[in-house]
């Protein structure tokens, strides 16, 4: 007997959550990433590469070392998956076309590297460094500097040489950007230019390596999304080290897991219970505004540090056992010293790191 079609409009999240990541009826194919991938596409034949890295549905965003081919999370395939996406991780890496244009050229650049040897280059290593240097757990960045150039949040290109080219490569590809002058007066324009002349090198030219595996492909995900989802907490947590717990303490109420599931229970009969998650995504826009005014730091700066605290918040359990606006209060002034502290320092303590 053939298996009922799973329509993702009409499943609870309970469902939902109960399905296997290989049994979701999504595909690039129809949707708003397949023009996005068209683009991407589109903008390389402006270019003249000839080059069209393969996408496909993977766990994450990806491009697997030594693999051609461009993985795209699987929750942006389906307006369901993205609300579940948005709600279990307060974000949707890559909701968006400006976003998802940004990461699928960061991956590109990843991909024509691997395709055409380019990291293998003497030329290329003298200008970004040796490839196979180790990635970090983390890495310390100059937020000033005019070394490198800015593509994605986080200084991204400081990470490791291999993200320099890439994101080198990105703010290349993408059009409009007037690279020529932005970057007028900066170290980061040599990257710049030579990437200029290594793409113009490889115009028209076939890849070395066209084809490769999808790894972590959608349709081999045996796990589901409940599954899915608490091995994502628990990579969060290890990433999240116990930084804010103290303070965290102060404001709000940190529950067991049997007084956890006691106040779930509850709060079904007063919807007023909230959790500090809850307090925190509900008032993160007046927040991020407040302590933009207050330190003039660069709104995204804040906004990471505010969904790692939330994350926090979350694997303690905990809940607003104190007036709201209290709470707020002794938040705002929280994250509004960490930021202040940062600037003055340059460093952003519990903060995760991109992956």
């Amino acid at each position: 007997m053939t298996p009922k079609p799973i329509d993702l409009n009409l499943l609870t999240e309970e469902q939902l959550l109960s399905t296997r990541i290989k049994d979701l009826p999504i595909a690039i194919e129809g949707t708003w990433l397949e023009e996005c991938v068209k683009e991407l596409y589109a903008q390389l034949d402006a270019k003249g590469l000839v080059f069209h890295p393969d996408c496909y549905l993977a766990d994450e965003w990806l491009t697997p070392e030594g693999e051609v081919a461009i993985g795209i999370p699987f929750y942006l395939a389906h307006p369901a998956l993205i609300r579940l996406e948005r709600r279990m991780m307060l974000e949707a890496e890559g909701e968006g076309k400006l976003w998802c244009m940004q990461l699928l050229r960061h991956e590109a650049g990843h991909a024509f590297s691997y395709a055409y040897d380019l990291h293998k280059k003497s030329e290329w290593q003298k200008v970004f460094g040796s490839s196979t240097e180790e990635y970090g757990d983390t890495y310390k960045f100059k937020p000033y500097s005019k070394s490198y150039v800015h593509h994605l949040d986080g200084f991204y290109a400081q990470y490791h040489p291999d993200e320099d080219f890439v994101e080198t490569f990105a703010v290349w590809l993408t059009p409009d950007s007037d690279w020529q002058h932005k970057y007028q007066g900066w170290k980061a324009l040599d990257k710049l230019q030579f990437v200029d002349g290594l793409m113009s090198s490889i115009k028209g030219v076939k890849p070395l390596k066209a084809r490769g595996k999808k790894l972590w492909h959608q349709k081999n995900l045996t796990i589901t999304l409940d599954k899915y989802y608490k091995k994502k907490y628990q990579h969060e947590q290890e990433e999240l080290p116990g930084f804010h717990d103290v303070q965290l303490g102060k404001i709000f109420t940190a529950l067991t897991d049997e007084e956890w599931w006691a106040f779930k229970k509850d709060r079904r009969k007063n919807p007023q219970m909230l959790t500090a998650e809850e307090l925190i995504r509900m008032h993160s826009k007046n927040l991020l505004n407040s302590i933009d005014r207050c330190t003039g730091e660069r709104k995204y700066i804040i906004s990471d540090l505010l969904k790692n605290i939330a994350l926090r918040a979350r694997q303690l359990h905990m809940i607003v056992s104190q007036p709201q606006a209290v709470a707020l209060m002794q938040l705002s002034v929280y994250v509004t010293s960490i930021t202040m502290n940062y600037i003055h320092t340059g460093l952003l303590r519990g903060t995760r790191k991109r992956t």
